[in-house]
């Protein structure tokens, strides 16, 4: 039988004047890296700049917004009839007026030049990309124009060049609207920072989250309409439509935002 020494497997012994050097020695090497030459205080960082602003073309909102953010993903959702393509319209609207290039990525097709024309919208700085479905597939409409919208949004923000870039998700099914993954949006959200381009994601739910800079949350107060004069005379038209906005969510100022809310009226576009 073999036998081990009685200090087998224990730490070494260093002498205190050799453990001292050595720290000592360590600290130096520390003191000394060009890494921490580039580590400055909490207090010594300069705040972010506020991003340059995209007026949305509706003076209430601007007033508590400032606008949409460029360079950011921004989000405007509610349920339907809450207002959120009123604004959208005003958005593009504002825009191309300014002779800004627009993308419009309609998911729904659902976009209706006759409103946009009413809303003031320069269509020759607008590019409308209409998403439908392909006659030869069998894949359900909605998850074959949801994969439409992400290729197009790619290829649009990879392009650059756009002053706004808009996606209307609104009429597609919550269920494929889910299934965008997270990467997706900090995809899109890189994209854009450090241009000159606004993203604007238009839905009837929160999906951006986490990416967005700034979320509004739209919905409807009170709708003024009249008993209409053509059979069926129970029949009504609307007039205009009292609407609520609120900041849900923005990253925009360095301390935590409340909730704000203002209110505007949206009139009718057409009487028929």
């Amino acid at each position: 039988m073999s036998s081990l020494p009685c200090n087998a497997g224990a730490v070494p012994f260093f002498p205190a004047q050799d453990f001292e050097q050595k720290r000592a020695a360590i600290f130096k090497h520390i003191a000394g890296s060009n890494r921490l030459a580039e580590v400055r205080p909490a207090s010594g960082l300069e705040v972010r700049p506020r991003p340059e602003m995209l007026s949305t073309g509706i003076p209430e909102i601007d007033a508590m917004s400032g606008g949409i953010p460029r360079g950011c993903l921004s989000e405007m959702y509610g349920a339907a009839s809450s207002g959120k393509t009123s604004a959208l319209l005003a958005v593009i609207a504002s825009a191309t007026r300014r002779h800004e290039t627009c993308v419009l990525i309609d998911a729904s097709d659902s976009f209706d030049p006759a409103s946009g024309q009413a809303a003031g919208m320069d269509f020759e700085n607008l590019l409308w990309v209409r998403c439908g479905r392909h006659k030869g597939t069998k894949r359900d409409h909605g998850e074959y124009r949801l994969e439409q919208v992400l290729k197009s949004t790619d290829l649009i923000l990879q392009s650059g060049g756009f002053g706004l870039v808009a996606l209307d998700l609104a009429g597609i099914p919550e269920k494929f609207v889910r299934r965008i993954p997270l990467a997706s949006w900090f995809r899109f959200q890189r994209a854009v920072e450090h241009t000159k381009t606004a993203l604007l994601v238009i839905t009837e739910f929160r999906c951006a989250e986490g990416c967005a800079a700034l979320i509004f949350k739209f919905s409807q107060l009170s709708a003024v309409s009249h008993q209409s004069s053509v059979k069926p005379a129970h029949t009504q038209l609307l007039e205009s439509v009292q609407l609520q906005v609120e900041i849900v969510r923005s990253r925009l100022e360095r301390k935590p935002v409340q909730s704000v809310k203002t209110e505007f009226t949206a009139l009718a576009v057409r009487a028929g």
